[in-house]
């Protein structure tokens, strides 16, 4: 018994397109390895001031993640800051944009070793993950 086959056409053949490209976008995003940095320069214009928000109590074991200006879709829009789970012996270093010349270069968020840190006890198994997170 042979098996018809159906051309797709239309809106099912954007959605059936996408839904491939976005499959394969994802497949080799997983092929990366997780330690790999973003480093971003493009030229655009020079980024917002940051806005005064303000802070609220941290619930315990949470540290603050201060907003941001991103650059998304051609223009910057504001992040608001959020409280995100602490790590041990680590600190946040938020997102900054730095002037490098007449480019504004965007450094991602990422957690580094608090050298003031002296804990009773460290998982080494956390020096493997993700620098981002």
């Amino acid at each position: 018994m042979k098996r018809e086959q159906k051309q797709i056409t239309g809106p099912l053949k954007r959605i059936a397109m996408r839904s491939a490209f976005l499959l394969a976008a994802g497949m080799s995003i997983a092929s990366v390895p997780a330690h790999a940095g973003v480093d971003v320069s493009i030229g655009i214009g020079i980024p917002p001031p940051p806005r005064v928000e303000v802070i609220p109590v941290a619930p315990a074991g949470y540290v603050w993640a201060p907003g941001y200006w991103d650059f998304f879709q051609g223009q910057y829009v504001w992040r608001r800051g959020h409280f995100q789970q602490g790590r041990p012996g680590y600190r946040w270093t938020p997102e900054t944009w730095e002037r490098r010349g007449d480019v504004h270069h965007f450094n991602e968020g990422h957690w580094d070793r608090d050298p003031n840190y002296h804990g009773d006890h460290h998982d080494d198994r956390r020096d493997h993950d993700d620098h981002h997170r």
